[in-house]
């Protein structure tokens, strides 16, 4: 188990860029088990959940091709279908939330599939549902022994349906998406997930030879074609990165521009900053922070202490709620942190009380943050219990004045590329043991 061990109180000065997109990269290298044809796929970031996928579909027989740093070719012309009821591709994919998503494509294409128990970070309930009552809509049947480790779903043709879904669910509307591209016939899914990302998977399956209308809404109508061609593909920066480098250049009174952002994709992330008290100018596709020795938190306009809360698309996204979190105790003024969709991911609070951050949790969804701008947190030994509450402790070391020690940072690299390496090169102090 590696560990960082963070020097705190330094400020950072220059530029950085953000890795491509985690999410957006999970859902289009999915998608190209859809065709046999060759699939070029930039900006692939580094980290550890996109190399396990790429790893489990070597596995199943994808000619995986890397032509140079963060561009990957993937040809799925032979696929092993044994493999999905192999051992090692249970173990694999365990570890990995995302393998869930070879489902829709497997299932479009060969009509079976078993589908493992997919791992990923434990942070509440977060149940599978949606994807399969999609794929039961399609015409799949589904069946489950409480002693495998696999779900069996099998269909031995795919048709066109109606659907909608219980909850707009990023992975499951990328599921049935895939599942439904080669369908017989129209389906129409509605409360689809309308993430930037989602949208990007969309325009890659436009570019395979999809018939997909209503991308960017919550209603997606998807004709079915007979099969699907090779595209080449660019994944989006990642957002989550972004709004981390806005909250850390605050908390260390840093001077920071953060280059090729992909402004207009981001949605409200830069409103949610400002409502914290931090200045944010945007320079044509970046972000420059400014130095700022204090950030106050806004109230709202009868004088009520600020709620900020995620909510699907286009709210706010639950995976930048612990880095606010964690901003918000060196701001002035209170706040109202409200994690609406997974009841654990705010226990990680402790380690900050722990520091000396004024936070009281109101039950596993709520937690209450008094700002002390006057206060630095203080250094101490932690360990990360997932990727996201790994950024914002190492966020929280970086301000706090001392030195810090954080475990278990695999969870962060899962998510985030050499980020010990990025950060030191602009005035971080993080040694990793």
């Amino acid at each position: 188990m590696a560990s960082f061990e963070v020097t705190g109180a330094c400020t950072l000065s220059g530029e950085i860029v953000p890795q491509g997109a985690k999410n957006e990269a999970l859902q289009v290298i999915c998608a190209t088990l859809l065709t046999s044809e060759k699939v070029t796929i930039r900006n692939v970031p580094d980290i550890l959940d996109v190399n396990k996928l790429i790893e489990l579909l070597a596995g199943l027989g994808v000619e995986v091709t890397k032509e140079k740093q963060g561009v990957y070719s993937f040809c799925a012309k032979t696929i092993r279908l044994d493999y999905l009821q192999n051992p090692e591709f249970a173990k694999k994919s365990s570890s990995l939330r995302g393998s869930i998503m070879v489902v829709g494509p497997l299932l479009s294409r060969f009509g079976l599939v078993y589908a493992p128990r997919p791992g990923g970070d434990k942070i509440g309930r977060r149940r599978l549902d949606t994807h399969f009552t999609g794929f039961e809509k399609l015409g799949a049947t589904l069946s489950s022994d409480p002693d495998s480790p696999f779900y069996r779903i099998e269909a031995k043709r795919l048709h066109g349906g109606y659907m909608l879904l219980d909850e707009a669910s990023v992975t499951g509307t990328a599921n049935i998406l895939m599942a439904a591209v080669m369908a017989k016939g129209k389906t129409t899914i509605y409360n689809a997930a309308c993430e930037p990302y989602v949208q990007q998977l969309c325009k890659l399956l436009a570019r395979m030879g999809a018939n997909i209308s209503g991308i960017g809404s919550n209603l997606l109508v998807v004709e079915g074609v007979p099969q699907l061609g090779g595209a080449d593909h660019t994944i989006l920066p990642d957002m989550i990165e972004v709004g981390s480098f806005i909250g850390m250049a605050a908390m260390t009174h840093s001077e920071i521009t953060i280059k090729d952002t992909s402004f207009n994709d981001l949605g409200v992330i830069p409103d949610a900053f400002r409502r914290l008290g931090i200045s944010i100018e945007r320079r044509g596709d970046s972000i420059h922070i400014p130095q700022q020795r204090c950030y106050e938190i806004e109230t709202f306009i009868d004088g009520s202490i600020m709620t900020i809360a995620d909510a699907p698309w286009p709210g706010l996204t639950p995976d930048l709620i612990s880095v606010l979190l964690v901003v918000a105790t060196q701001a002035k003024g209170s706040v109202l942190i409200h994690q609406k969709m997974f009841e654990s991911r705010l226990f990680f609070v402790d380690k900050l009380i722990d520091m000396g951050a004024q936070i009281i949790l109101c039950d596993p969804h709520r937690a209450t943050v008094i700002g002390n701008e006057c206060l630095r947190l203080r250094p101490t030994v932690m360990t990360s219990p997932d990727i996201r509450a790994g950024v914002a402790l190492l966020i929280a070391a970086m301000c706090a004045d001392g030195k810090s020690v954080i475990h278990n940072i695999e969870q962060i690299d899962r998510g985030y590329q050499n980020i010990d390496e990025r950060l030191n090169a602009i005035g971080a102090k993080i040694k990793r043991i």
